[in-house]
């Protein structure tokens, strides 16, 4: 294996346990009061319509995301995927800083703590992981495929 070759195996490989790491414990926040995060979805302006499959679903993607990003095989599409979602919860964040007068958290967890500012700034760092990410298994096509 070439050295850079080496080295972006090692940088895809801990990209995806920290998004595995952050999907799950995400979830599983949600998911531990999920009443709380109802409640706290029910008040977007934006998902009141939808609070019942939205609460099922973000839990649902996260954990989908995080079992795909184990395996080599799926994990181009993970990231793709992370950083699908990632955009999604930032840009609504920003959506509704500056178009709502009621900003409701349903983050679960330590990441319920943040300012927004910091939110923002948490979530692109993540969407910036996730451009890093497949940007290398796209310059590496054996990376995708070789065995961890």
């Amino acid at each position: 294996m070439k050295w850079d070759q080496k080295h972006s195996h090692r940088i895809v490989e801990t990209i995806s346990l920290l998004f595995v790491m952050l999907f799950i414990y995400a979830a599983t926040s949600k998911l531990w009061d999920f009443g709380q995060f109802k409640v706290q979805l029910g008040q977007s302006p934006i998902l009141t319509a939808y609070v019942d499959g939205v609460a099922w679903l973000v839990p649902g993607v996260e954990y989908l995301l995080a079992l795909l990003l184990l395996f080599n095989g799926s994990r181009l599409a993970a990231f793709y995927g992370s950083f699908a979602l990632m955009v999604m919860f930032t840009t609504y964040i920003v959506i509704i800083l500056n178009f709502s007068d009621y900003v409701p958290c349903s983050c679960g967890g330590v990441l319920e703590d943040l300012g927004w500012t910091e939110h923002i700034v948490f979530n692109l760092f993540f969407v910036a992981l996730a451009i890093i990410g497949i940007i290398l298994l796209e310059a590496h096509p054996t990376l995708k495929t070789s065995i961890s």
